[in-house]
């Protein structure tokens, strides 16, 4: 029987909430219900070490000058200070590959351990960190003009990309979290791409969690308040449902960020929940009627899931992943701009009030949830591991072939 692949898994996001969190998590999950080899090296509040098994955890400090990139994540320009803990945790673990979540202080960190242990290195991409840069600049330069601003951002999407390929280009084998960055990561890279989609705990959020006691139309969102997600699209999708004249609406906004205060003012009927986790945030979502999710930058889409498997069906943007979990006239729609979304939404709240069609369209949204399993997920992730350890096998094979004929080339060339 062929040995499981011994693991050390480097991700930048692990307590957080956020999808990177939410997959280390059930990365860590999965790999204790096999009972395969793990050794996990996140950030914490203090270092700490954990051994459970074949499973080994490593907590590195992130220190109080850590830069904030967003709400609940940092970077630590300073983890470097844990190298000598890090190396110890990989050489004593043994691992066959290395897999790191992005370019961050930890991804930068795993990077470096696997180069300096000739450990064969997999780059996972869940971040487009590009678009993410491109959209916050916007804010630090109101002082250009319109058509200056949009060059301005461009350069900085563009330069980003370059240098998130030139990092990811370390890795022997990527990840992608869908078909469309598989097939340009694989162009710009020039690397094997493997898909790593998501999974979602369908027992967890699920249509049973649903208790209304009023008839409002619930209008939801699950996600960061930032200005990569396009929150302030709500806005315009609240002026065309009133000229649609539909009045008995109420959009519930989950999570926290620095969009909130905008949008508090310029919103008239909405609530703010802040974050939720676990029963809180699945009987939330079991209440929304019709979840709403304006970003173009997202490379999948956790909570679009997470309200499918909940019956609720989902308005997405064409941009990014989200819209490869929709089913169109199904379970949803996909709309290309802001207006396609505002019209998706007041067609399909007319459409519901048919109870048959609503009823159809919710059990579509759970049908389409039970298809992405965490465990068929992670699976694919270890083919990744194998063909990644396929392909050093080959090199390793090239190269102890030109180390044999080295010797024979310079006694020739002496002769």
């Amino acid at each position: 029987m062929k040995a499981v692949p011994r693991v050390a898994f480097f991700t930048d996001s692990f307590y957080e909430i956020n999808g990177v969190a939410n997959t280390s998590r059930q990365f860590v999950k999965f790999a204790q219900r096999q009972q395969r080899p793990l050794l996990c090296v996140n950030a914490d509040t203090q270092t700490r070490w954990t051994r459970e098994g074949p499973f080994t955890q490593l907590a590195l400090e992130r220190g109080r000058l850590a830069i904030r990139l967003d709400d609940n994540l940092s970077s630590d320009l300073l983890l470097w200070r844990h190298l000598p803990d890090a190396l110890k945790a990989v050489r004593d673990f043994a691992p066959d590959v290395l897999h790191i979540t992005g370019p961050s202080d930890m991804g930068q960190l795993g990077a470096y351990v696997a180069h300096k242990l000739k450990i064969p290195l997999v780059a996972s991409w869940h971040t487009n960190i590009h678009e993410y840069a491109a959209n916050r600049v916007r804010r630090y330069v109101p002082f250009l003009a319109p058509p200056t601003r949009v060059a301005f951002q461009k350069w900085i999407e563009r330069r980003t990309f370059h240098l998130a390929r030139q990092f990811y280009q370390l890795a022997r084998v990527l990840l992608a979290p869908n078909e469309e960055l598989q097939r340009l990561l694989a162009i710009e890279t020039g690397k094997p791409v493997f898909l790593m989609q998501r999974g979602v705990d369908t027992e967890c959020f699920a249509p049973a969690h649903r208790l209304r006691l009023d008839q409002k139309f619930k209008l939801g969102y699950v996600g960061r308040l930032r200005p990569e997600k396009n929150v302030r699209a709500f806005v315009a999708l609240e002026e065309a449902l009133l000229k649609a004249e539909i009045a008995d609406y109420q959009f519930v906004i989950v999570g926290e960020g620095s969009e909130q205060e905008w949008l508090n003012r310029h919103l008239r009927r909405v609530v703010f929940t802040g974050n939720l986790t676990g029963l809180s945030l699945a009987r939330t979502y079991a209440n929304f009627d019709l979840f709403v999710f304006p970003s173009n930058t997202d490379t999948f889409g956790n909570v679009v899931l997470e309200a499918l498997a909940s019956g609720v069906p989902a308005v997405v943007m064409a941009g990014g992943g989200p819209k490869f979990l929709i089913e169109p006239g199904k379970c949803g729609a996909v709309a290309r701009d802001e207006k396609e979304m505002a019209e998706a939404v007041v067609r399909m709240m007319r459409e519901f009030d048919d109870p048959t069609a609503r009823q159809m369209m919710r059990d579509a949204a759970r049908a389409r949830a039970l298809t992405f399993s965490w465990t068929q997920v992670f699976e694919r992730v270890y083919e990744a591991y194998e063909a990644c350890l396929s392909t050093q096998q080959v090199l390793e094979v090239e190269g102890s072939k030109s180390a044999k004929i080295q010797p024979t080339t310079s006694t020739m060339s002496k002769s």
